[in-house]
């Protein structure tokens, strides 16, 4: 890896940056212990959070400066839903699909096998027990592709079952427990269930919801205009990261990366199903569907009007649609630009040139490898 070539910023305490612990937390996890963050001269502090709420709330707060975070949340935080308004921006989609949706090992045996079966159990239980389905977050993705599968069938949500918001670390437990009947996560969440015999898995997010819009790097506006410089070094670090992570030959070394207690703290094999895997394509999850997270390819990591398209227009199916005119009056422009591809082009192009320069040097450092100019 290159010494530190860009001017050397002045003197702050460290970028608190937040993350939750799942699979595709990766590309952050790796750039710290890789030594990508101070490549590019940052200092950076990352900070295992609990659940998506207290990302949302403690970005907003200004108690983190960036944050791994759901693709909606920034939407979501701009509209003042769930928390007061607040201006947020991303200039990095930090990975694509990567949910799976788990049942129980009970509905597996009772013969569930996909939303069709389950609405004949449903029906058949109607009056003698609801059914519970988990989510990490009320406006996710997983809400959305959960509700996606459900509808398939004809199921109601909110009237045939139930839906409610468990952090992701507690998905298996909540399920080995009898408390949910299933859910919908990213890895390892799904893989754990299914390697403890208490879940098997049904539908993933590449069936339901090709190379949506999984995870993004969430920042205030005012740190994005304020600390612009180390904000598209930030960006540029997490770039080379990206690349290094959806490389096939890298799982085995992320997956034991992971495994630490500090960071996802669970088994590196069910950390590994939801990296590519050395095959490449089509991709694998631990249940034999489609499903695992793009960190790089397919331009996953531009925040581009498209993605951004796709986000909002999945809100207002979710949302009531007087509910979200109201919360959206006179915040249009705001919304429209929430995805800075902007940001993105400048970090980008930082982290070409770094990349030059390290091949120049003869030190040019694997992830960049697979950085298109």
């Amino acid at each position: 890896m290159s010494r530190v070539r860009l001017p050397i910023l002045r003197r702050r305490d460290p970028l608190r940056v937040g993350f939750l612990p799942v699979s595709d937390c990766a590309p952050l996890v790796y750039a710290q212990e890789a030594g990508l963050f101070e490549k590019y001269g940052l200092e950076v502090q990352l900070q295992r959070e609990t659940g998506w709420a207290n990302v949302r709330d403690k970005v907003v707060l200004g108690e983190l400066d960036a944050a791994h975070a759901p693709a909606t949340l920034p939407f979501l935080a701009n509209l003042g839903i769930e928390s007061d308004p607040c201006a947020c921006v991303s200039g990095l989609v930090l990975c694509l699909q990567g949910n799976v949706i788990t049942i129980s090992r009970r509905l597996w045996d009772e013969g569930v096998r996909d939303a069709a079966n389950l609405r004949e159990r449903i029906y058949q239980q109607w009056g003698k027990r609801t059914f519970t389905f988990g989510v990490v977050f009320s406006l996710s993705s997983q809400e959305i592709l959960l509700r996606r599968w459900l509808a398939s069938a004809g199921i109601a949500p909110d009237v045939d079952i139930r839906i409610v918001a468990v952090p992701p670390a507690q998905m298996f437990p909540t399920l080995k427990l009898g408390y949910i009947d299933g859910y919908c996560v990213g890895e390892p969440w799904a893989s754990l269930a299914v390697q403890a015999g208490a879940g098997m898995c049904v539908a993933t997010s590449a069936s339901l919801a090709p190379l949506h819009p999984e995870r993004v790097l969430m920042v205030r506006q005012s740190f994005a205009s304020g600390r612009a410089d180390e904000h598209e070094r930030m960006i540029a670090a997490l770039l080379e990261s990206c690349a290094f992570c959806d490389l096939p030959e890298h799982r085995q070394l992320l997956g034991d990366m992971l495994a630490h207690p500090q960071y996802v703290n669970a088994p590196a094999e069910c950390i590994q199903a939801g990296l590519v895997s050395a095959i490449g394509s089509p991709e694998r999850s631990s249940a034999g569907l489609p499903g695992l997270t793009i960190f790089n390819r397919y331009n996953a990591n531009e925040p581009s009007d498209d993605k951004a398209r796709w986000i909002m227009e999945r809100l207002y199916e979710l949302l009531q649609q007087d509910v979200f005119k109201a919360k959206n009056l006179g915040r249009t422009p705001v919304l429209k630009n929430v995805f800075r591809k902007d940001i993105f082009d400048r970090a980008k192009a930082m982290m070409v040139e770094e990349f030059r320069h390290d091949q120049t040097e003869g030190q040019a450092h694997e992830p960049g490898l697979t950085a298109k100019a």
